[in-house]
């Protein structure tokens, strides 16, 4: 990371980026080139592992890509904040943000499915719900097994001229 200044490296702090964030873009390569696609999401960190939750429709090119190449990227940003100045070149942008790679997978374990939906309506709404098997098997969902991330932060108090 270029600007050390605003890598954030204490994980707490990391986490609390993943909590305000509520939508992940998943880069995928396919035989038709590179792919981006927004999705929500949910997560959980046990272990000193972290994986991203997510929910899709059974067929489309998201599936198909990830069923060929596992390998993603991904990237999510919040606190977006214009932050303006007296001149032109010293305006700048406040906000939070996670990169990262890792391994996408397929959920097919019933019960991973369920509390991998319910994970992600927490993150999303924060309020839990419960998901029979019937709701679960109405989507396909898949996980990205986190290997490397880091987390940035730009606040308002860092802009040119304050």
């Amino acid at each position: 990371m270029r600007r050390k200044d605003r890598e954030v490296t204490n994980l707490e702090d990391q986490l609390a980026v993943l909590d305000e964030c509520k939508v992940c873009r998943i880069a995928l390569r396919d035989e038709q080139g590179l792919y981006i696609v927004p999705l929500n999401f949910g997560y959980q960190y046990e272990n000193g592992c972290l994986t991203l939750y997510f929910h899709s429709a059974k067929s489309g090119r998201k599936i198909n890509a990830l069923e060929k190449n596992s390998a993603v990227a991904f990237e999510m940003d919040c606190g977006h904040r214009l932050m303006e100045a007296d001149e032109p070149c010293r305006y700048s942008y406040s906000f939070a943000s996670v990169i990262g790679n890792g391994t996408a997978s397929l959920v097919w374990d019933g019960e991973e499915k369920k509390r991998a939906l319910s994970l992600l309506m927490k993150h999303q709404t924060g309020r839990d719900f419960v998901f029979d098997n019937r709701m679960a098997d109405a989507v396909t969902v898949f996980k990205i097994s986190v290997s490397t991330f880091s987390a940035k932060r730009h606040a308002e108090k860092e802009a040119f001229g304050k």
